[in-house]
């Protein structure tokens, strides 16, 4: 159904704040704030945008994949976590505020990591729309955790918390308004060439796989749950941020790579989940 998701795409951006909303109210503010000035979180965010970027490079290099290939899947290396992350986690069982701080360092490298791919990879002159990124930035992350530190404020911790239990389910369900949304170019694409776009299809589970094995793996040490929550958020990638960021300047491959990528980022929390399982199996 292209069309209807072309439909939902200009919406995405309200069911984000919402969403955002929704897990800000079911995050505990000073554990937040404590994490985020932590080198450790700063520390994910350089590899969740440096070295996955020049992971990507290299990749392509070694492929000898087209420039706006390669561009678009760098960009995605370049990328901050999705802003859904805290809930996709929390819709696991895991603790949300690890995920929270990371997705907010992550975003915060995004216009930095962003511009070096441009300055490399693009050709015509180079220049981001920091007045939407700063915007987005109030908007979706600022906006919220006001929200939430004027609840607790106002209404006894007791009663909002039991709205939000009740409510928290509803997270899950405007997660799955992003696929939807982002995934209508990549079904022109198969459209026009089945071929090419089951090429892209490919790509983006390797790209969304590998990220989530390698940061599964150098965080494994820090424990299982801080493993996987990790591994989440690096497989996770904020697209739509970076698309409004940067624009036509990701070139026109991007988009279509981006509706690939839906796919196997909302396999990610059941790989996680199926790891945490067989984990605590085989240490009964």
């Amino acid at each position: 159904m292209p069309k209807a998701s072309a439909a939902v795409f200009p919406y995405l951006p309200y069911v984000l704040f919402f969403l955002m909303t929704l897990s800000m109210i079911g995050t505990d503010q000073p554990r937040l704030m404590k994490k985020l000035t932590q080198s450790a979180c700063w520390l994910f965010a350089l590899l969740h945008s440096f070295v996955f970027m020049l992971l990507s490079c290299v990749g392509c290099y070694l492929l000898g994949l087209d420039s706006d290939l390669t561009l678009a899947i760098v960009a995605v290396g370049a990328t901050g976590s999705l802003f859904a992350t805290p809930a996709i986690v929390k819709a696991i069982g895991f603790d949300t505020v690890f995920a929270m701080a990371m997705t907010i360092t992550t975003t915060l490298m995004l216009p930095i990591s962003l511009f070096v791919t441009l300055l490399l990879f693009q050709q015509q002159s180079v220049s981001l729309d920091m007045y939407q990124y700063g915007l987005r930035l109030v908007i979706f992350i600022a906006g919220p955790m006001l929200l939430s530190f004027l609840m607790y404020r106002y209404i006894p911790t007791t009663r909002l918390k039991l709205i939000h239990q009740k409510i928290s389910p509803l997270t899950i369900v405007l997660v799955f308004f992003f696929p939807f949304g982002l995934i209508g170019d990549f079904r022109v694409l198969w459209q026009e060439s089945a071929s090419e776009a089951y090429q892209y299809l490919l790509i983006a589970c390797v790209i969304c796989f590998l990220f989530f094995a390698v940061t599964y793996f150098i965080y494994k040490r820090s424990g299982k749950e801080n493993a996987l929550i990790s591994a989440i958020t690096a497989g996770n990638r904020n697209v739509l941020l970076s698309y409004t960021v940067a624009g036509s300047l990701l070139g026109p491959a991007f988009l279509p790579l981006v509706g690939a990528l839906q796919i196997p980022t909302y396999f990610l929390p059941m790989v996680a989940k199926f790891i945490a399982k067989h984990s605590t199996k085989n240490k009964c």
